[in-house]
């Protein structure tokens, strides 16, 4: 029976797999974004969320807890130094999948999985300076409007 075996095994043991994604997870927390295949990121994904969630925790327990993971004491300090900062006020989904198409070697579907609260690109486009959307007859009346009150202004001047 397959009772209680859902995660992607990756072609690997155990042994070999909880190592790859500690390093994967060391390299996120460290680069915000790595390339990698789509299988990969979302094996990543379920490893690395978990240990943002238990950074929010600042204390001596969930610091040794998040350390047994990765045995990487400059990622543990960018953890709980300006990742835990940035995801304080979160409630979850830390990371983000981006799909980025077909390696040539072996076609495998490759992506870019990164850290959601620092892409540059994201937080440069505010949404504040939103326009609100008109009609065509709306705007049309709003354009003729002051064309019809620079008319009697410009007779009264010559």
């Amino acid at each position: 029976m397959r009772h209680n075996k859902k995660f992607n095994h990756l072609s690997r043991t155990a042994d070999h797999r909880g190592a790859m994604l500690a390093n994967m997870t060391i390299s996120l927390i460290m680069h915000k974004r790595i390339t990698t295949t789509l299988a990969k990121a979302k094996a990543l994904k379920k490893y690395a969320e978990p240990l943002i969630t238990r950074c929010k925790d600042d204390s001596t327990h969930s610091r040794r807890v998040v350390f047994s993971y990765l045995q990487n004491k400059e990622a543990l300090k960018e953890l709980y130094g300006p990742v835990a900062e940035k995801v304080g006020d979160r409630p979850g989904g830390y990371t983000r999948i981006i799909k980025l198409g077909h390696r040539l070697g072996d076609a495998a579907q490759t992506c870019f999985i990164e850290l959601v609260d620092f892409d540059e690109n994201m937080a440069k486009s505010p949404k504040a300076g939103k326009k609100t959307r008109r009609s065509r007859r709306s705007s049309s009346k709003a354009e003729a409007a002051p064309a019809a009150e620079e008319t009697p202004a410009a007779e009264a001047a010559e």
